[in-house]
């Protein structure tokens, strides 16, 4: 399907636009000639709500159990908490366009959905660092783990993690507002992607810009953070072999495990698709991307939360004081 917008400014050059151009709506194509797809929608649809259910029991455990308001907590809440809204803000717009045939999206409402999906998947990167921070210290640095990982600091990470990823987004956001659409108004992606999307406003509006943000936004999210994610796991690695008590070499290498298995879960496929960006399929792109992410938040909870003893045991306690209080 080819759209095209013309209005009354519209120019065959830059140079004779005096307006910024702005389409009532775009298309997103979303993935073309792949039958059954449906059965695809679905299993999207039973991955949120799994998600949604893991995630809420997380944060509704370390809310009720004050044992479990310690500073690393207070990331596994924010983590939590993060990838509800993640994939709120993706999977059902997504479903509704592509299930239901509601591939049309106002101007307005294309900002909004870039803005939601593009902050919580920054906020996830950024609380994955956060819980490897955590990890750092408590293995590398124990006895000053009390003093440098406290309430405070957690709160303080956090609430700078937030902040940079507001203000990046709003600048990513902001600088698609600039832009004249005088040609096809066709997005080539699942959601409002910010490559598709200003890509159409090239013929027509300088997007120098946009392409820097476009390559500024995968160093905030893949690069920077996985670098010193790296760095920290070859510090771990280190501490590791100094600790002479099984037991705690053992607890160690077990956290360490499941952190592990969700920075690869994350970033490994989002890091093959950049790479190889030009040899991937425009659908094997799609699927790709739309998989990693729903699929980490449905399994940051299973992996990293639900298997720790000390939650374990929190969970079942609360559980235990439910029963007793009900009549």
């Amino acid at each position: 399907m080819q759209l095209w917008y013309t209005g009354k400014n519209a120019s065959k050059s830059a140079k004779n636009i005096t307006t910024i151009i702005r389409p009532p709506y775009f298309y997103i194509s979303g993935f073309t000639g792949i039958p059954n797809m449906e059965y695809y929608y679905v299993f999207l649809f039973l991955v949120y709500i799994i998600s949604l259910m893991g995630n809420a029991i997380v944060m509704f455990v370390i809310f009720m159990d004050r044992s479990l308001h310690s500073p690393k907590y207070i990331a596994v809440f924010n983590l939590a908490f993060t990838d509800v809204c993640e994939t709120t803000a993706l999977v059902p717009k997504l479903l509704d366009m592509f299930l239901f045939g509601r591939q049309l999206i106002s101007y307005d409402q294309c900002l909004t959905n870039l803005f939601f999906v593009i902050i919580f998947l920054l906020l996830q990167s950024f609380n994955l660092t956060i819980l490897s921070y955590d990890r750092l210290v408590a293995i590398c640095c124990p006895l000053r783990f009390i003093d440098t990982i406290n309430h405070l600091s957690m709160f303080q990470l956090t609430g700078a993690a937030w902040a940079l990823a507001l203000l990046v987004v709003l600048i990513y956001v902001g600088l698609i507002t600039r832009l004249s659409f005088c040609g096809s108004v066709v997005i080539n992606s699942y959601f409002c992607d910010h490559y598709p999307l200003y890509i159409l406003a090239a013929p027509c509006s300088d997007v120098l810009p946009n392409r820097v943000m476009s390559n500024l936004i995968p160093c905030l999210i893949l690069y920077i953070p996985m670098i010193f994610i790296i760095a920290s796991y070859i510090c771990i690695i280190h501490a590791l072999f100094t600790i002479t008590h099984p037991q705690d070499r053992y607890k160690a290498i077990k956290t360490c495990t499941s952190h592990l298995i969700l920075v690869a879960i994350f970033y490994l496929p989002i890091n093959i698709t950049y790479i190889f960006v030009s040899y991937i399929p425009a659908n094997i792109r799609i699927i790709n991307l739309s998989l990693t992410s729903v699929l980490p938040p449905m399994l940051n909870p299973i992996i990293y939360v639900l298997k720790t003893e000390e939650f374990k045991e929190s969970a079942k306690s609360l559980l235990k004081s439910v029963k007793h209080t009900a009549p």
